[in-house]
């Protein structure tokens, strides 16, 4: 289940900065994640019980009202839900989520495991200084 470090776009803010140059964008990205992973849960807990409502899905998953509509907004917009009298149902896109979500997180690993490689060595060097200006 997703952290609650900070708020998402869903409300009009920005996520908190842990300071430093790049750290704002790190956070961005650690925030989609963390949306990324609520949507995950929002499809899982869908394909297991359709259809349920949003107060009822808010309640199982931990989740704010208006993070969950957020998210439900997105998956409906992508087609993989769609409503339905009694509440939100997964349709047949959603085999094809599924599928592009474990070949994204599969170039993510190779991203991040470089980055990681990239910063320690970065890491293990002494930082040059400037002189001037």
């Amino acid at each position: 289940m997703p952290t609650e470090k900070g708020a998402d776009r869903s409300d009009g803010t920005m996520p908190e900065s842990s300071g430093g140059d790049g750290a704002q964008l790190v956070d961005r990205i650690v925030e989609e994640l963390d949306l990324l992973a609520r949507n995950v849960d929002i499809v899982e807990k869908l394909s297991r019980s359709p259809p349920t409502g949003i107060i009822r899905l808010s309640e199982a998953l931990h989740l704010p009202i208006h993070k969950t509509r957020y998210s439900l907004h997105l998956l409906e917009r992508e087609g993989v839900i769609q409503p339905s009298a009694d509440g939100a149902v997964v349709t047949d896109k959603a085999r094809e989520f599924w599928s592009n979500l474990d070949k994204s997180l599969d170039r993510m690993s190779v991203l991040v495991r470089q980055l990681k490689e990239r910063a320690a060595e970065h890491d293990a060097k002494p930082v040059a200084g400037r002189k001037g200006y």
